[in-house]
Formats: C-alpha cells, sequence, structure tokens
C-alpha cells in the first residue's frame, strides 16, 4: 500500500478557544493578531505597566510581540519572560506559544522534554493547538517513545474541535494502518472533515482515493474535482498528480498541454517529480518542441532534490552525447545514484559500461555484480 504523505508540520498559531479550566478571557486570535501588529511603543509602554501588575493578557502579548519582532527587535528571550508570566497564570495560549519555543530551539535550548510539558498543560484546558502538537509528538517519538495510540488520542481531540490538520493526519493513520487497523471508511471520514475546511493536502488525498478506488468506487471524474481543488489553493502535489494524469492518460483523454499546465506549476514550486516528468516532455517533445537543453535543465533540478528517474535520465544523456557533450564519467556518476536507490536500469546500464570498459576500468566481475543487482 503506497503511503501518503503526513502533514508533521508543528502550528504555532494559537487557537481562539479556551477550555473551562482558564481563568482569564481569551482575545480572538485574529483580533489580537490584528491588535499586536498596529501596536506603538506607547502601546508597549501601556502592556508593559499592565504585565507587570499581574495582566496575564499584556505579559501574553508581549511575548508574541518579542516572539515575532513586530514593531520591536525580535527577541526570543523576551518572549520566553513574557510567555512564562502569562504561563504560571495558567494562559493557555502562553503555555502553548512556551512549549513552541522549546519544540524549535528558539532563544532556549532545544527541549522536547519541556515542549510537551507545556503543551499539556495547554491540552488539559481543552487547547486544540496544543492536542495536536502532542499527537505530532508522541506520532514522530520527538522526546518520547514513539507511540502510534497516544497520536491517535490528542488528534481526536483536537479534531473533536475542528482542528483540520488533526482531521488529516487522522485520515492518514486510518489509510496507512499506523497504529490502528486500515480503515479507508474512516480514513475518508477525517479527510472529508478537513477538506471542508479547504486543507488542500486532505482534498487531494481524497482525490487519490478515488484515482485508486480504495475505500471507495474508482471514479476519475471525483479525482479530478477533488484534485483541482487542491490545486486551486497551490498544492504542489495535486498539480503533479493532473499533470501525470493527463500526460498518461489515466481515466481521461491525454492531453499533453494540461499535462505541461500542471506540471510547471508543481515544478515552480520545486517539487522534484513535476520537474522530472517536465524534463521527460522536452526530451521526446510530448506537447511541446523538442528540447534537449530544457530536458537537461529539468532532470538537474529534480537530481538536486534526488530524484532516481533524473538521474537515470541524466545518465543517458551523457552516455549517448544527447544534447550534451558526450562523457562517459559523468554517465557513470549519475547512473551510480540512480543504481544505489535501486533503479534496476540504472544497474543494467553500468554493467554494461563496465563490460565495455566506458569511462571506468574494464571489469567483468563489476559488470555482473550491476547485472546481478538489476536481475533482482
Amino acid at each position: 500500500m503506497k503511503k501518503l504523505l503526513i502533514i508533521i508540520m508543528l502550528l504555532m498559531i494559537p487557537n481562539a478557544s479556551f477550555g473551562e479550566e482558564s481563568n482569564v478571557t481569551p482575545l480572538n486570535n485574529e483580533t489580537l493578531k490584528e491588535h499586536v501588529e498596529s501596536i506603538g511603543a506607547d502601546d508597549i509602554q501601556s502592556l508593559e505597566e499592565r504585565a507587570k501588575q499581574g495582566d496575564a493578557l499584556a505579559q501574553y502579548e508581549l511575548g508574541v510581540i518579542y516572539d515575532d519582532g513586530e514593531g520591536v527587535t525580535q527577541d526570543f528571550q523576551k518572549a520566553r519572560h513574557y510567555y512564562e508570566l502569562a504561563a504560571k497564570q495558567n494562559l493557555a495560549e502562553a503555555q502553548f506559544k512556551l512549549g513552541g519555543l522549546y519544540d524549535r530551539g528558539d532563544g532556549v535550548t532545544q527541549d522536547f522534554q519541556k515542549a510537551r510539558h507545556y503543551y499539556e498543560l495547554a491540552a488539559k484546558q481543552n487547547y486544540a493547538k496544543a492536542q495536536y502538537n502532542l499527537g505530532v509528538t508522541y506520532y514522530k517519538g520527538e522526546g518520547v517513545t514513539q507511540n502510534y495510540e497516544k497520536a491517535l488520542y490528542y488528534y481526536k481531540l483536537a479534531a473533536t474541535q475542528g482542528d483540520d490538520y488533526a482531521q488529516f493526519n487522522l485520515g492518514v493513520m486510518y489509510h496507512d494502518g499506523e497504529g490502528v487497523t486500515p480503515n479507508y471508511e474512516k480514513a475518508l471520514y477525517y479527510y472529508k472533515l478537513a477538506a471542508k475546511q479547504n486543507l488542500a493536502e486532505a482534498q487531494a488525498n481524497i482525490g487519490l482515493m478515488y484515482d485508486k478506488g480504495n475505500g471507495v468506487k474508482q471514479n476519475y471524474e471525483k479525482f479530478i474535482y477533488y484534485s483541482m481543488l487542491a490545486s486551486e489553493q497551490g498544492y504542489a502535489r495535486a498539480q503533479y498528480n493532473l499533470g501525470v494524469t493527463y500526460y498518461k492518460g489515466e481515466g481521461v483523454t491525454q492531453d499533453y498541454k494540461k499535462a505541461l499546465y500542471f506540471s510547471e506549476l508543481a515544478a515552480k514550486q520545486g517539487y522534484a517529480r513535476a520537474q522530472y516528468i517536465l524534463g521527460i516532455m522536452y526530451k521526446k517533445g510530448n506537447g511541446v518542441e523538442q528540447d534537449y537543453q530544457k530536458a537537461r535543465h529539468y532532470f538537474e533540478l529534480a537530481a538536486k532534490q534526488g530524484n532516481t528517474g533524473a538521474y537515470y535520465s541524466l545518465g543517458i544523456l551523457y552516455a549517448t552525447g544527447t544534447g550534451v557533450k558526450q562523457d562517459y564519467e559523468k554517465a557513470i556518476y549519475y547512473y551510480e545514484l540512480a543504481a544505489k536507490q535501486g533503479d534496476a536500469y540504472a544497474q543494467y546500464n553500468l554493467g554494461i559500461m563496465y563490460k565495455k570498459g566506458q569511462g571506468v576500468e574494464q571489469s567483468y566481475d563489476k559488470a555482473n555484480e550491476y547485472f546481478a543487482l538489476a536481475a533482482e
């Protein structure tokens, strides 16, 4: 079963909701952000005075100001100081933000144990983003023993409150059977919850489920629909999926122009597999004027990111002198990179080159070694 990408990014944007245990009335997150961005020197002085008097929200706001460097020189030490003051008063947002500093190592020695401690304090107040980050902590095993059951537990707490990334990660775990029995129905359920909140990653994965017929009847129209939703948000993986689909004509009429369009969108964002596809299109002249220079350009972009197909394709170009000066040593270099990643064609071609002594000292032993690898 092909694994779908799971988001493990730690979100450091405070959630506006508070649990019942909080003894401070929270500010709406967007209002707070706008307020912080408009704060001037006089406002900061006023906040400092309020903070000295024990005003937890003023302490928190000052923490955000110094954390983000809004109107002041960014200073993680001061941010930590003010977050700690507010956190001691049980302000969940401050506890969460303090956890984030330790998680990232901003202004402090990175310490996953302390990060988890502060996330737990906020999570106990039903703070969704802290619950989500605890899910990530246990999923990745950062500062704790990896534990998918606990990851699921915290993701579900956050997902129940509408956290889209938690919903998405639950979808991935049920799809791939991480800590649970694989369950496409539940995967689709959680993906759809996140997709309703316009999370592009979830939309793209729903599309792939319809493309593969995983837990649903295969439906290419729905694959295109959900992939387009994600693509319109600039999600490179969905753009790549659309590009490949139109390139191959799988479930749709083959359309090189659309393949080029979507592949270029993804390639501009540095998506290696899209860069590789563009290299193939320019090499073969599929929907574009054949151009070996452009083919090499895109293969090199993808190769810089470790793309196996790009390594192999560059090896071919240099071995045959296609669009470049023939260079057996460079061909060997790229074939070896691809071969190390298990590419059988590259392994076979290395066998041929060692057999003939092209760019290397002739060696039948090494030739046979590569032929054996390719045959596995």
